[in-house]
């Protein structure tokens, strides 16, 4: 009996790369979506903010950070909760990123590993790709890092008012390479977290509201204070909205030979210092004109002085 020179022969090893490694392979690559799906899934419930219980309860948080630590104050300001969102958000992103990496290495390894390819030269291989990469994206690699720090710590989110060093203003959103915020003057400025050297937030917990208020040297400075003091009592009493303590008047800050500086402080909720001592200035001005309180450069302060 003659073979057929094209009939095919059915041997172990066909029955091995035809039947078996197909199905080990696609069992493989099946293991990975559904550990993938799963994961994600998991991670973007912990990512969602759960409803309140009830109309008075408060604003819940994500699963994901509920045991993070956080500085931002507890209450329904909406910029707190998008705070929280967009923290959630983010690092979830992170989670699901590493999550498909793994997966993704782990797949191709084995699939290799099933067609009996050597993986160690392609691991070594791997880690010196890897170092490269790494020599040349070093600032990359440097913000991405820094902003996965500062979303852990919390140190900053939407709607805080803070000081980066080159650019002083509200922070409109926080990215694992990128923060934006736009200054008084509506510049928005994007600034790289990995050159981030400080961060002086300005809106974490509370603030205090530094009132300093300029009189002439010939006024009685003692009634000046007083006066100062009093309009700024006042003031308080008819809002006190803002703030969380008493005025404390600190008295002369400063003299010049032209005008000596009388300093206020008050403690104010965060982010309404500004707002606060704007008032507060614009009230003692007016205590001051009412009072007979010479100011610099007035001319009955100038008479007075000649005097």
């Amino acid at each position: 009996m003659t073979t057929h020179p094209f009939a095919f022969e059915w041997t172990e090893t066909n029955r091995e790369w035809f039947i078996e490694n197909p199905i080990r392979i696609a069992a493989y690559v099946l293991v990975a979506l559904i550990v993938r799906y799963v994961l994600h899934r998991m991670i973007d419930r912990a990512t969602r903010r759960p409803r309140p219980a009830g109309v008075g309860a408060s604003t819940s948080k994500p699963a994901l950070i509920r045991h993070l630590r956080e500085r931002s104050p507890s209450s329904r300001n909406p910029d707190v909760a998008e705070r929280r969102a967009q923290r959630a958000r983010t690092i979830g992103s992170v989670l699901k990123s590493t999550v498909s990496i793994i997966l993704l290495v782990w797949v191709v390894l084995s699939v290799l590993s099933v067609l009996g390819v050597n993986i160690a030269p392609f691991i070594a291989s791997a880690g010196i790709v890897g170092l490269a990469v790494g020599f040349g994206a070093q600032n990359l690699v440097r913000d991405f890092v820094t902003g996965v720090f500062m979303l852990l710590e919390d140190q900053y989110g939407v709607g805080d008012i803070v000081d980066l060093g080159e650019a002083i203003g509200e922070v409109e959103s926080v990215g694992l390479r990128v923060t934006t915020l736009r200054d008084v003057d509506g510049t928005l400025w994007y600034v790289r977290n990995g050159e981030i050297a400080r961060v002086g937030n300005m809106s974490q917990e509370f603030a205090v509201a530094r009132v300093d208020v300029p009189v002439s040297p010939a006024a009685d400075v003692d009634k000046a204070q007083h006066v100062a003091e009093r309009a700024a009592i006042e003031s308080a009493e008819r809002d006190s909205s803002d703030m969380l303590g008493s005025v404390d008047m600190l008295g002369v800050q400063a003299v010049a030979a032209d005008q000596v500086v009388l300093r206020l402080t008050v403690k104010t909720r965060a982010n309404a210092q500004w707002a606060v001592a704007r008032r507060l200035r614009s009230d003692i001005l007016r205590a001051f004109v009412e009072n007979d309180v010479a100011l610099p450069y007035q001319p009955w302060a100038q008479a007075a002085t000649s005097g």
